[in-house]
């Protein structure tokens, strides 16, 4: 059985994107990073902190600041741990990472996050979080690799 040739060319052309696209991710890596992030609020809240990122062997500075709007009431202060995925170079963590969410912390409790930035690097963090804090908000999370 032959197939017309408009038929082969687009199984060919179709074979070579998928292995451009498999080959592409398989060129990503991944790394660990820990954050401290105090985050207060009423209303209108907002967040910043610092951290590390190891990449490869490499300590980075990471910086953190965000915003949220919705209903948000009271402060609290988190530590985080986890992996970050899907990158190829450090500065691929900076960017904003956004969220939908609801929740409440009253005095300490676990918190566990997985959240992704415009460049495809996919954050998955727990750690344990202290403080007073009723949310049910939108809210958007800036990393910056110094």
């Amino acid at each position: 059985m032959r197939l017309p040739s408009a038929v082969r060319a687009a199984c060919v052309t179709l074979a070579v994107a998928a292995g451009l696209s498999l080959s592409s991710a398989a060129y990503a890596d991944s790394g660990s990073i820990s954050l401290h992030v105090l985050k207060g609020g009423w209303i209108i809240g907002g967040s910043g902190g610092s951290g590390t990122l190891v990449f490869h062997g490499q300590r980075y500075p990471v910086s953190i600041g965000g915003l949220s709007y919705g209903f948000v009431f009271g402060g609290s202060e988190a530590h985080l741990h986890g992996t970050v995925s899907h990158i190829r170079r450090p500065q691929d963590v900076s960017g904003v990472y956004g969220a939908a969410g609801a929740g409440a912390a009253v005095g300490r409790g676990v918190q566990a996050i997985v959240l992704t930035n415009q460049n495809g690097a996919v954050l998955s963090l727990s750690g344990r979080q202290t403080g007073l804090m009723v949310n049910a908000d939108l809210s958007g999370l800036a990393l910056t690799v110094r």
